[in-house]
């Protein structure tokens, strides 16, 4: 998992409420077995004026001109400011792993769903929980200015420009935002302690030899 400690980035603005995971990634590209290449379908139905299908080729989809993630000002965006309850509906890992490989790194919102919020600290990306006043000015900044950028630095717990203007502070679980620092999923906090499973694993097998009996070919 990608480590997250300091991140600057152009802010794209989701004004919408109730942003369910089918809407960030629809259900039939969950007919994937892969992990990789949600990020050309993140928001499809938003996104393309047409029907999207797994393994379809996207650069021949025509564009909605309308979604904010298609205007030209918003390209190359890495954080996603948005409304209250983003996320809900289906607990879908995909949702956070579409956001993540369309380049967002962190999301800001008035309130997430709980399964979502919890996914995506699993899988490198930080959704930051500010009050629906700080998300209204954020949202008349970023559409005042072209080329809106924020800082977010999760060891100080804090959103702000860079011009040096407001810091907002943010709340996130202790174990998470270590775990976010250090780039750690579950299996890297698992492979921490290889040593001594390892360890764990040869003298389990010295004592009781028979475990690792195996079948005659």
């Amino acid at each position: 998992m990608d480590k997250f400690t300091v991140h600057t980035g152009l802010v794209a603005p989701l004004d919408r409420e109730n942003v369910d995971t089918d809407a960030i990634i629809p259900k039939q590209f969950l007919k994937s077995i892969e992990r990789t290449g949600f990020g050309l379908n993140a928001f499809d139905e938003s996104r393309y004026l047409d029907q999207g299908e797994l393994g379809k080729d996207n650069s021949k989809r025509p564009l909605n001109p309308d979604f904010v993630l298609n205007q030209q000002r918003y390209q190359g965006a890495s954080i996603l400011l948005t409304r209250r309850n983003f996320g809900c509906g289906s607990s879908r890992e995909h949702a956070p792993w579409a956001l993540h490989q369309y380049g967002f790194r962190a999301l800001i919102a008035p309130s997430f769903a709980d399964i979502f919020y919890n996914n995506c600290l699993k899988n490198g990306v930080l959704p930051v929980v500010l009050s629906e006043a700080q998300v209204d000015r954020l949202f008349n900044d970023v559409n005042a200015f072209i080329g809106f950028q924020l800082t977010i630095d999760l060891e100080r717990q804090v959103v702000c420009g860079i011009d040096g203007g407001s810091e907002y502070p943010f709340e996130v679980d202790a174990f998470r935002k270590y775990c976010l620092l250090h780039g750690f999923d579950d299996i890297g906090l698992t492979l921490r302690q290889s040593d001594r499973i390892r360890q764990f694993e040869s003298g389990r097998l010295a004592e009781q030899p028979w475990l690792d009996l195996r079948l005659a070919r």
